[in-house]
């Protein structure tokens, strides 16, 4: 996935969880868009060099905050962008655990409680394969991503229907899309929410898939490249 032009600046302020004030290296102040709602552990402190891409539409000039400059190396801060990683990644057969699917669906409901899937995979003679994708952008002190980030009862509830799937005959995948390059393996955030790290392991061993692939991050672009470990 390719960025579009980002401009370098530095982090003065995250605002709000929507707003941040940067200033960039021309010299300029922006409030740019933050596309991450979480707490953004590591990565939001005022001082650090981040970049933000430019849109312009009907006159209006618009921000967002793409990247953030951590112990040399860049985090993307977008957590939407997970999901078209995975897709991109999947579609170019580069995860040989999730390759030879014939169709590719995308936000398809499913499950008791209505949720949508992130990635419906098709094929015959196969099961459907039901693949939710989380963004990891947070990071321990011994270089471990860790999701999720804040407490999350949707995380959750997206295990329990990974879950049902499999009870059902199909195949459920969970997917963190680790989208920096300075971590070695992923593990449950049991210290922000235990009752996540419960239900993954129990998910585990109920025969939900866990992945974890890394993305290679620059100021060009984003992808992921390779798969790390996946600690208990």
């Amino acid at each position: 996935m390719l960025f579009p032009t980002l401009h370098r600046g530095v982090l003065l302020a995250r605002r709000q969880r929507f707003l941040a004030d940067i200033r960039l290296d021309d010299g300029r102040e922006i409030l740019a868009h933050c596309p991450n709602t979480g707490r953004m552990l590591g990565y939001s402190r005022p001082g650090l060099t981040v970049w933000a891409s430019e849109r312009t539409t009907a006159g209006r000039c618009a921000w967002t905050w793409e990247l953030a400059e951590v112990g040399g190396s860049l985090v993307g801060v977008h957590p939407a962008r997970a999901n078209a990683l995975a897709a991109e990644a999947i579609g170019a057969g580069r995860i040989p655990a999730l390759a030879g699917y014939a169709e590719f669906l995308r936000e398809v409901r499913y499950g008791a409680a209505g949720s949508r899937i992130d990635l419906l995979l098709r094929g015959p003679g196969r099961p459907d394969c039901y693949v939710e994708v989380k963004s990891v952008t947070a990071a321990d002190e011994f270089e471990l991503g860790i999701f999720p980030d804040a407490v999350s009862e949707r995380a959750r509830r997206h295990l329990q229907e990974l879950q049902g799937v499999v009870d059902a005959g199909g195949r459920g995948v969970l997917l963190f899309c680790v989208q920096r390059a300075d971590v070695l393996a992923v593990r449950a955030a049991s210290e922000i929410d235990p009752a996540y790290a419960r239900a993954l392991q129990a998910a585990r061993r109920g025969g939900v898939e866990v992945l974890a692939w890394q993305c290679a991050v620059s100021t060009c672009g984003i992808a992921l490249h390779r798969p790390l470990p996946l600690l208990a």
